[in-house]
């Protein structure tokens, strides 16, 4: 694989109840809480679209995440064989980019209040993108 670097920076954090990662759900729809995306304040412009009632596609970076492990037993459940971590939803991969789409519950500012999140709190955000339905425009 090719050692050229990428940089990505964040463009915001994730303010939420949970703390560590044995309090978090494995997934949104497990009893995840809502949580705040808080921006930097240079990206103001790229919020002003964002809208209550909509949902939209949260990529974070598991910061805490491994990055050495390549399979793992789905959902940590030992019974289960063990798979590659690219056909699971595992936070533990090469590159540990979550996928979250949430709902928009208020907009305040620089923060941008959310449901059932399962991140933890000082996530890193690296991308908001509109969840497309059918006929969606954007």
């Amino acid at each position: 694989m090719p050692d050229d670097p990428y940089v990505v920076r964040p463009v915001g954090r994730v303010e939420s109840p949970l703390k560590d990662r044995a309090s978090a759900p494995a997934q949104g729809n497990e009893g995840a809480p809502e949580a705040w995306l808080v921006f930097e304040p240079e990206l103001r412009p790229a919020m002003r679209d964002l809208e209550v009632g909509t949902d939209i596609l949260v990529l974070t970076w598991f910061h805490l995440a491994r990055r050495d492990v390549l399979t793992t037993h789905p959902r940590d459940d030992f019974s289960r064989p063990e798979a590659g971590v690219f056909s699971t939803r595992s936070p533990d991969r090469p590159n540990p980019v979550g996928l979250h789409r949430v709902p928009i519950l208020e907009v305040d500012g620089l923060r941008v209040r959310v449901g059932n999140l399962e991140a933890i709190d000082g996530t890193p955000i690296v991308d908001v993108k509109p969840a497309l339905g059918k006929g969606s425009e954007r």
